[in-house]
């Protein structure tokens, strides 16, 4: 008899779903075989070698899989633009092939595309592994282009790992809208300007959004039309590699943000219909996103997923990704309006099998191409095992994304008075999740930052923030906004992860939305940038909290906090709203209430001398400065009494 997966001991709620885990393995196991057939997962993950255009000793190579179509035809600057003059050759697979002699048949820079003949049809369609894509601002045109320029990226990263920047601190941002001026940032200007400003901060790991080709700039970069070609809007593929490569150099980790979830419908720029039929990668249209899904148990299909993975581990030097819209692809109903509150929900026929083995895949090839990968899901299902690894019965992910905790501040800061807010269910939210299973906590992301929705900053403080930013007036708004803005990110990154996010510019209460250029707004870019300026403005209270999260960053970091066992609750009270915990060494105290100080509570702690070393109301970071780091507090009989104001935060450190 086979010894149970781990994953059942790690959660012995899940011990009458076992049939269901090793199911879960099962179908992995057969689909790993049935693709590898004897070979290293890493050996069949090389689609973009074999397909697309390559050099070969007497000229050009190009390949394409196209299996419904009848014929293909080459063209480009390279012939005139002639659809005709260049057919490839039909292979037995359902791929095409065409030999170009001579090593200037094709050159750096020409722009392609091919003619696909498919059901009595022409159609002229960009490259499947295309390197590049551009578009021609006078037609609004997307062509391939040839990408072989002439000496290799010199990349200088050789003894960088990942693994330095353990756990993760991670800066979500999007290079287009990283600049202030109205208009899209590029990678260098991201590399010269952003990078310093992220490693300052005290941030370690660099999430890029929207790096993966996209027709529409307002889709944020989650509607992707070609899979291997960096966006051009933001540069050429060698200003990539250099903004990889700085980061490095810096000592930052760069993650990408991977979109396998779904594809753009668009036929002229992406993939879809591309040998004139449906089902070549996808099995239908995604309700809620007007978007395609791919068919996970389509090994072909498979087999360009996988090669997409190692292509930007490889050629791109990425560190790991963030999976977007996981739960999306784990469920036929892609997790649309269901709660997820019972262990039947994860198991059942709606679960997307085919979709979880492909996830399976997708890590184990991730961590065996770069070793020391991270991989991030998000999924706000709380799939069991998800963090896991494969060999346990999970889907081999490093942390999830905690996606309730976001939530659970925007419902509370939405529609809960503050002296009515649940601390105990406070407490739940941030500390709850899967056992041995790694989450990064955050307060808010860039789904809350998009227009339609509101930051953290303009939700506790609204249009007051357009006024009373200024240190030299008084404002009660602006004044519990920051109070809460600080608090909230302390007890988030406290408690709710293994690892941290936090999107840019966030950090310092960026006012606003994020909107990028569209009919409805006159397709401005006044909202699709960040206001550096107010974060330096020594004028303004931005400072503060900009201030703060640095001071919290190098906190977390001095004390390992992250690394640390669970927090150990130590008081929680409704009527006063206090919370305090201790967790790596450390005594966190949080009074969130909004009118009543405390000036002699008893915090129960174990004997000792007790110093502050963090405190939100410090006035260099907008508070009345009422908290003094020079006491010694002694703890006798279980504790000693300390002020704790309203609205404030504090964490003190045990001496010795």
């Amino acid at each position: 008899m086979t010894q149970p997966y781990a994953i059942l001991q790690i959660d012995p709620w899940l011990e009458r779903y076992q049939g269901d885990i090793e199911l879960r393995m099962e179908r992995y196991q057969a689909t790993r075989r049935d693709l590898l057939r004897g070979k290293k997962l890493s050996d069949f993950a090389n689609g973009h070698l074999h397909y697309g255009f390559h050099r070969t000793p007497t000229g050009w190579v190009y390949r394409e899989w196209a299996p419904g179509a009848d014929a293909l035809y080459l063209m480009g600057d390279f012939n005139g633009w002639n659809p005709l003059s260049h057919p490839m050759d039909r292979q037995a697979d359902g791929s095409f092939e065409l030999h170009l002699p001579g090593a200037d048949a094709l050159r750096h820079e020409q722009r392609v595309k091919v003619r696909v003949m498919a059901n009595h049809a022409a159609r002229d369609r960009i490259p499947l592994y295309i390197r590049r894509v551009v578009c021609d601002e006078k037609t609004n045109d997307f062509t391939g282009q040839i990408w072989d320029p002439p000496q290799p990226f010199p990349w200088t990263d050789a003894r960088f790992s990942p693994r330095r920047n353990l756990p993760p601190l991670i800066y979500e941002a999007h290079v287009g809208m990283a600049q202030e001026r109205e208009g899209i940032g590029t990678y260098r200007e991201f590399a010269e300007c952003m990078l310093p400003r992220i490693k300052a901060d005290g941030y370690n790991t660099v999430q890029l959004m929207a790096v993966m080709e996209h027709p529409y700039y307002g889709s944020f970069g989650y509607q992707v039309s070609n899979f291997f070609a960096a966006s051009s809007r933001f540069g050429t593929p060698e200003d990539l590699k250099y903004l990889v490569n700085t980061a490095h150099s810096m000592g930052l980790s760069v993650f990408l943000d991977l979109v396998h979830s779904h594809a753009v419908k668009n036929t002229a720029e992406g993939i879809n219909l591309f040998d004139g039929t449906e089902d070549q990668f996808f099995r239908g249209d995604h309700p809620a996103w007007d978007s395609k899904l791919f068919d996970y148990g389509k090994h072909e299909v498979l087999h360009f997923l996988l090669s997409n993975v190692k292509f930007w581990l490889t050629e791109y030097h990425f560190d790991g990704f963030r999976f977007d819209g996981v739960t999306s692809m784990m469920y036929h109903d892609h997790g649309l309006g269901v709660a997820f509150d019972h262990y039947d929900r994860y198991f059942s026929m709606n679960t997307h099998t085919e979709a979880v083995t492909y996830l399976q895949l997708a890590n184990e090839l991730a961590h065996s191409v770069k070793r020391n990968a991270i991989t991030v899901s998000e999924d706000m299902s709380g799939m069991p095992g998800m963090c896991l690894k494969i060999s346990d019965g999970g889907l081999g992910f490093d942390y999830r994304l905690a996606m309730g905790v976001p939530d659970f501040w925007i419902k509370l800061t939405q529609d809960t008075p503050d002296e009515h807010w649940d601390i105990a269910k406070m407490w739940h939210e941030l500390t709850t999740r899967r056992p041995q299973e790694k989450n990064i906590g955050y307060a808010e992301s860039h789904d809350q930052a998009l227009v339609g929705d509101k930051t953290l900053m303009f939700r506790l403080a609204d249009k007051e923030m357009y006024w009373h930013m200024d240190r030299s007036g008084e404002n009660m708004i602006i004044e519990r906004a920051i109070a809460l803005h600080k608090m909230i990110r302390l007890v988030t990154l406290s408690l709710a992860g293994e690892g941290y996010l936090n999107f840019m510019g966030n950090e310092f209460g960026h006012p606003e939305w994020v909107d990028f250029p569209r009919e409805g707004n006159n397709w401005s870019y006044h909202h699709a940038r960040r206001q550096w300026s107010l974060a330096g403005n020594e004028l303004l209270r931005y400072v503060f909290l900009g201030d703060f999260d640095k001071a919290m960053l190098a906190l977390a970091k001095k004390y390992r906090l992250l690394e640390a066992p669970f927090a150990r609750n130590l008081w929680q009270e409704e009527p006063r709203k206090l919370l305090a915990y201790e967790k790596a060494g450390l005594v966190f105290l949080f009074n969130f209430h909004p009118t009543e100080s405390q000036p002699d509570f008893f915090l129960p702690v174990q004997p000792g001398t007790y110093r502050v070393v963090l405190d939100t109301d410090a006035s260099a970071f907008g508070g009345q400065g009422r908290i003094s780091h020079d006491v010694v507090y002694e703890a006798h009989e279980g504790g000693f009494p300390i002020y704790i104001p309203a609205r404030t935060a504090l964490v003190l450190k045990k001496k010795g």
